[in-house]
């Protein structure tokens, strides 16, 4: 499946919530990740997330499709998704 994710926690679990989600997705813009991820790692991050994330005071929002051929996208400015790229 193809996974859009987006986050809204207090800056004190910013980078621990970025350090989850970063090895099961691709980091593409400040709060927001996508990319393919099995339902196995889907339970996964999902699980270490519920153990950062403050249910009365943070939010993460899962965007969850097929796979990416239903996925368009459009940048206005800089597509700052080369940033997490481990080509250089």
């Amino acid at each position: 499946m193809f996974v859009i994710l987006s986050y809204d926690v207090h800056r004190k679990r910013v980078h621990k919530v970025h350090k989850v989600v970063k090895k099961y997705l691709h980091w593409v813009h400040n709060s927001v990740f996508e990319g393919e991820i099995s339902l196995s790692q889907m339970q996964k991050l999902i699980s270490q997330l519920d153990d950062i994330v403050k249910h009365n005071y943070d939010s993460v929002v899962f965007y969850i499709y097929p796979n990416d051929k239903y996925v368009v996208k459009k940048y206005i400015g800089i597509d700052k998704s080369w940033l997490s790229s481990n080509i250089l």
